[in-house]
């Protein structure tokens, strides 16, 4: 397990992990004083905000020309492969704790820069110093570890466009928010996430978790579904409702044909509503378009999935329909599986779940990440056979389960682990465990099988909150394996 300990009294060599599906070379290190006020990596290259970082202001063109002056640099020529990972003998801080590190990277004749402040940790997209450049890659910087992992995962908007057509879902590594709409003033214990569905699916998210209540259950015409977070509405100013959530996630797949959205749907609530009338509301008021929705009760390819809804059914359904699809049933089946389990399997084999999220203490967190590393274990080794394109012949296929991994977790009565809290915690070694030790072949006992180093889906609390969205993106640029054996199939 990876330290969570902030502070290292001494930080090792520098450590670059190549990520991406291309070679590439690290060229030349120069080293700049840095400024008084705290900016960090973020900062400098004016991206996106970076992992537990201090606020603050970038600095100024003025302040860059005063304070920004090279005192050595360093040439180099160190290649790395792809999903290599290259251990160096420099020293990222020297004697000086306050400096700017700028690295210049470089593939097929195209150089990128990254600047990274040596001692706090963030990322950033790596900025092109050619122009239309062909790639676009992602560094995350964890100072503790001297540790640079670089990603291609910077258009998180549409990151399924790279994949092939035939990719089983199931195969990609996929980001996915627990309690999704969850994003209102609300209880503490209620609320698990910090932006609306329309944010988080413009920020790669393409799993949501979904718990609702019919609001007339007795009544057939009527399709309202009210949202929930167990027993309780999802914000306190009163109810909000399924249907403007599937427009907007609709118009989104609209204009962004290229993608699909998983979604898990659940009945929650107080009210005396069944599993079987939540079944026959969403199958008589929403999911009759084949167009814009995925019923089927098996893993589809992202061909028939894009531009669709795919629906995860954690409910039960009646007989009536159990005759969809020819009789083999209506929706994929994630109906039960064992309450707080750290590993289990849905019956009908299409779900391996970890979803432990009793923690009765802060303490129990150590566990709850322990769960979730062996679970990223489990969906990191498994290759996907891609030689299956025709659907005739799916049931004889060698595709993963789906490998869903919650990080949530709470208890509503104690504050330190309500979801906001654990996600402060989980979320940033969750990082860490992607960059450093996700699929690796180091182990006490010996090299261990790698295999497509999928990440499954990895379902998280307070999703980009503070402007950090670097779990989306480790979980989106861990593709690259996949999309890389595609293009050589």
């Amino acid at each position: 397990m990876l330290n969570k300990n902030p502070e290292a009294a001494e930080a090792p060599p520098l450590t670059v992990r190549n990520l991406t599906s291309t070679p590439i070379e690290l060229k030349l290190i120069e080293r700049f004083n840095a400024l008084d006020d705290g900016w960090s990596i973020a900062n400098i290259t004016r991206s996106h905000k970076p992992i537990n970082t201090a606020k603050a202001k970038a600095p100024t063109a003025a302040q860059l020309a005063a304070n920004l002056e090279t005192f050595s640099n360093q040439a180099l020529s160190i290649r790395i492969e792809p999903f290599q990972t290259h251990r160096t003998d420099i020293d990222v801080r020297g004697k000086s704790k306050n400096q700017v590190l700028r690295y210049i990277f470089e593939h097929n004749g195209e150089r990128y820069r990254l600047d990274a402040l040596s001692t706090m940790n963030g990322s950033a997209t790596l900025q092109p110093l050619t122009i239309n450049p062909r790639y676009k890659y992602t560094a995350i910087y964890l100072a503790n570890h001297s540790f640079l992992a670089l990603f291609s995962s910077a258009n998180l908007n549409r990151w399924m466009r790279e994949m092939k057509d035939e990719t089983p879902l199931s195969a990609l590594s996929i980001p996915g928010s627990h309690n999704s709409p969850t994003y209102h003033k609300a209880l503490p214990s209620v609320r698990c996430q910090a932006h609306s569905p329309k944010t988080q699916l413009e920020n790669g998210v393409r799993f949501f978790d979904i718990r609702v209540q019919p609001e007339n259950p007795n009544k057939s015409e009527k399709d309202g579904l009210i949202l929930v977070h167990s027993a309780f509405s999802i914000s306190l100013k009163g109810n909000y409702y399924f249907r403007p959530l599937v427009n907007d996630i609709l118009a989104f797949l609209e204009k962004s044909p290229s993608e699909t959205v998983i979604m898990s749907i659940k009945r929650e609530g107080t009210g005396n509503a069944t599993d079987t009338q939540l079944g026959h509301i969403l199958h008589e008021h929403y999911t009759g378009d084949t167009k814009r929705w995925f019923t089927e009760p098996r893993i589809p390819t992202l061909r028939e999935a894009r531009g669709k809804i795919v629906v995860m059914r954690r409910f039960h359904i009646d007989d009536e329909l159990k005759k969809e699809w020819n009789g083999k049933g209506w929706c994929i089946d994630a109906e039960i599986w064992a309450d707080n389990t750290p590993n289990d399997t849905c019956a009908s084999g299409h779900i391996c779940v970890q979803d432990f999220y009793e923690v009765l203490a802060s303490e129990n967190i150590e566990r709850k990440i322990e769960f979730a590393e062996a679970q990223f274990e489990r969906a990191a080794k498994c290759q996907c056979d891609l030689s299956c394109i025709d659907i005739k012949d799916m049931a004889e296929t060698s595709w993963p389960p789906f490998y869903l991994n919650f990080l949530s977790a709470s208890n509503f009565w104690r504050t330190g682990c309500w979801p906001e809290r654990i996600a402060a915690r989980l979320n940033p070694v969750t990082v860490e465990f992607l960059c450093m030790k996700h699929n690796t072949s180091e182990e006490s006992d010996g090299p261990k099988e790698l295999g497509d180093g999928s990440t499954g889906i990895v379902v998280g609390d307070w999703l980009g909150n503070n402007g950090n969205w670097d779990l989306v993106r480790c979980v989106v640029g861990w593709n690259a394996r996949l999309e890389l054996r595609e293009k050589k199939n």
